[in-house]
């Protein structure tokens, strides 16, 4: 190959070829009984199913499956429990889904797993470091990876920005020492774990400094307990669709490639609102009315 030629196209453009046209969602399928929104309600083959095809229905670009909850104070559950309930989700529904399945998982047995049964991208919420063989894994798969930001301890009195650049650093060697280009990294400053209150504010108006780092950023705050807190009266998950569709706006506007939503249907509409002002020449084509 010449010395000048450009590089072969990313296994994450060919997933996602609007990724940094406009701004994707990520809709989320917990196939659990004790997710912090909905645990419990897509359990099943039949019941995962429908929500995959309403959620696709709906414009999700890309599908995030799940079998174990990461919410606070959660219990972990083995690979083989946690894969005994995403990989018969996985096989019934990648052969006939025109969107791809990312696996929600830091277990590098479940990684490969769900990779055989069909999913083409790992969305590990501990960043390639609690089980690092789990890069390796994307790799052999040609699997792009999502990395996010996560701490065991919360620690209020960090920087919780110079943190993130240090773990993203951790992170990004482990990929590159696996085989992963970097055209294949998203990165994730993992709204909602391991941080204050005050600290994911913080994460999310400084995105633009975890974006200059030169990856696509995925943001999830969707229906999370710090817009909870955001409320003059209690609140339950269910009651935050309007916070999460701020949060999800305001980290387009910064920066977000990508946003991870329970509620699909209404950040299509919104994004495409945020998309005609911050992207018009993508956007111009897709607006109506």
């Amino acid at each position: 190959m010449p010395p000048d030629a450009p590089p072969p196209p990313s296994r994450l453009s060919e997933l996602l070829p609007e990724l940094g046209r406009r701004t994707l969602v990520m809709g989320i399928l917990n196939v659990t009984p004790d997710s912090f929104s909905d645990g419990g309600r897509f359990e099943g083959v039949e019941a995962a199913r429908a929500q995959a095809a309403a959620l696709t229905e709906d414009g999700a670009h890309i599908l995030d499956i799940g079998g174990e909850s990461t919410r606070p104070g959660h219990t972990p559950v083995p690979a083989a429990e946690e894969q005994a309930r995403v990989l018969p989700v996985i096989e019934a529904i990648a052969p006939g889904l025109s969107v791809p399945i990312s696996i929600d998982t830091y277990k590098a047995s479940t990684a490969a797993a769900a990779l055989k049964a069909g999913a083409t991208i790992v969305n590990d919420v501990w960043g390639l470091q609690r089980e690092p063989d789990i890069a390796r894994v994307a790799a052999d798969h040609g699997a792009p990876v999502i990395v996010m930001h996560n701490r065991e301890t919360i620690d209020g009195s960090l920087d919780i920005v110079a943190d993130m650049l240090r773990f993203f650093e951790r992170s990004l060697d482990i990929a590159r020492r696996a085989g992963i280009a970097d055209g294949d990294i998203v990165l994730d400053p993992g709204i909602g774990f391991g941080k204050s209150w005050a600290q994911h504010l913080e994460a999310l108006r400084r995105l633009p400094e975890i974006r200059a780092l030169g990856f696509p950023l995925l943001v999830g705050v969707s229906r999370k307990s710090l817009l909870g807190r955001l409320h003059d009266r209690e609140t339950a998950p269910r009651d935050r669709l309007v916070g999460s569709l701020a949060a999800h706006v305001l980290a387009g506007s910064l920066g977000a490639d990508i946003v991870r939503v329970h509620d699909v249907a209404p950040h299509v509409e919104a994004l495409r609102v945020l998309d005609a002002v911050m992207r018009p020449d993508a956007a111009s084509g897709s607006l109506h009315g």
